[in-house]
């Protein structure tokens, strides 16, 4: 059984609308590349900074 990795290794990126760093969730496995927010409302937001 593969070992679980510890949350501090999985990768991150910065959350386009809201600027605050996320990391990688499963539900995002195959579409990492394209994932630029990090929840539906800033996804709704979509651009200025401080928006949420």
């Amino acid at each position: 059984m593969p070992r679980m990795r510890r949350k501090s290794d999985l990768p991150s990126k910065t959350c386009a609308a809201c600027g605050l760093p996320f990391t990688w969730r499963k539900k995002w496995e195959r579409d990492w590349d394209n994932v630029k927010y990090c929840s539906d409302r800033c996804r709704r937001a979509k651009g200025g900074a401080g928006a949420v």
